[in-house]
């Protein structure tokens, strides 16, 4: 057996960054933006109000100073001329600051009759103007890589963006196999289980920007696993559920061989998760994940997501784990390391009293994965322990 960190390097190693293709703005949402980009205008692109209110010239801002109005200037319909001694215009939030004006005064401090204003409150400092290029200026950059959030997609618009450079989504191939599966909907016989996982690895990995397709559920025989291969040659990724152990049925890891796949390593020391296998046939990765409902969702969120995001040229130097103290006392633990489901209770980390692999519902609960390493001492409450979220 390897160590989780060899494996996951090991599986890193079997992917590689996607090529870059543009998209428009609005379908560029969740991607992961492949070059950086830079802005094409000012923002604003004048200087603008801030307020409903009349602009004139600072020095001549005082209290109970009097101006003529001579024109108006609203958000897209700005005032052509330039303002003269004495001189306002009306104008709105939004729009151009006219020639000649520097400070808009704020309609709540002006008495206005007929074409002409006082200044009847302090008007005070702020000149009420946000100056061109307050937000961002011609060339400001959004760097890259980064998965692309709705304020990303905004500000992008803002800067006049409309074809986006991301990195094309990974094809990840699903394969649950087993003669005791069959799908949600369909009439289970008296031996045969509802398929989970599959839906909950695609759930998870189109959430990282993946473009996961189910293929058909595989039966326990060569046959069957030849044909679910079959269908899997235009794919980056192939993820296999169950049958790569070693038992009389488990039939995957001698298909994939027969058909190519140049094994990395199989066995990980960790629980759930230890019979895990990966490989690559050509150009596309493979990870066989164990059969159990938590093993898979597990090892999908440890070591699937990474493949992922690296495939999309988000490489991580590690999980992405955080750390927090512990809630109750835990035993010492055994060689592999142990990934935990677990939830918050008053800041804490507390594990759920039954850890077994087949327990989905525990997992659903469950907030976050507490990681103990292998050979791990016995922990006090208030130890602090390295957990990843789920």
């Amino acid at each position: 057996m390897i160590s989780v960190a060899e494996a996951r390097a090991a599986l890193l190693d079997l992917v590689s960054t996607l090529e870059v293709e543009y998209v428009p703005l609005a379908e560029a949402a969740g991607r992961v933006l492949a070059e950086p980009v830079s802005a094409t205008r000012d923002q604003p692109p004048f200087d603008a109000s801030a307020m409903d209110g009349y602009a004139v010239n600072a020095t001549e801002v005082e209290l109970h100073a009097m101006f003529k109005v001579v024109g108006e200037a609203a958000a897209g319909h700005g005032f052509s001329g330039k303002l003269g001694a004495g001189q306002a215009v009306r104008i709105f939030t939004g729009a151009p600051v006219p020639e000649g004006a520097s400070f808009v005064v704020i309609q709540e401090d002006v008495d206005r009759k007929g074409s002409l204003i006082t200044i009847k409150d302090d008007p005070g400092s702020n000149p009420n103007i946000r100056a061109r290029g307050r937000d961002f200026a011609v060339g400001q950059t959004i760097a890259a890589p980064r998965r692309l959030r709705p304020t990303d997609i905004a500000l992008l618009a803002a800067m006049n963006i409309a074809s986006v450079p991301v990195y094309r989504r990974p094809v990840v191939a699903l394969m649950s196999t087993g003669d005791e599966l069959v799908m949600p909907g369909d009439t289970p016989g008296p031996d045969q289980i509802i398929v989970s996982n599959t839906f909950g690895l695609k759930a998870m990995l189109e959430a990282e920007g993946a473009e996961v397709r189910l293929l058909p559920i595989a039966r326990d025989t060569e046959a069957s696993l030849r044909m679910a291969f079959s269908l899997t040659e235009d794919a980056d990724l192939v993820v296999t559920i169950g049958g790569a152990s070693v038992g009389d049925h488990d039939l995957v890891a001698g298909v994939a061989e027969s058909l190519g796949l140049e094994r990395a390593f199989y066995k990980v020391a960790m629980r759930p998760g230890k019979p895990l296998m990966a490989g690559k046939f050509g150009s596309r990765a493979m990870i066989g994940l164990p059969g159990n409902p938590v093993s898979a969702m597990v090892c999908g969120r440890v070591f699937v997501t990474p493949m992922v995001r690296a495939m999309q040229g988000l490489v991580q130097t590690a999980e992405g784990v955080h750390r927090a103290p512990l809630g109750i006392e835990m035993e010492a633990n055994g060689p592999r390391q142990h990934y935990m489901r677990a939830y918050w209770q008053d800041d804490a980390l507390v594990p759920f009293d039954s850890q077994d692999s087949s327990l989905l519902s525990v997992l659903a609960q469950a907030e976050v994965l507490i990681i103990r390493p292998p050979h791990a001492p016995a922990a006090k409450a208030g130890d602090l322990v390295d957990y990843l979220t789920l």
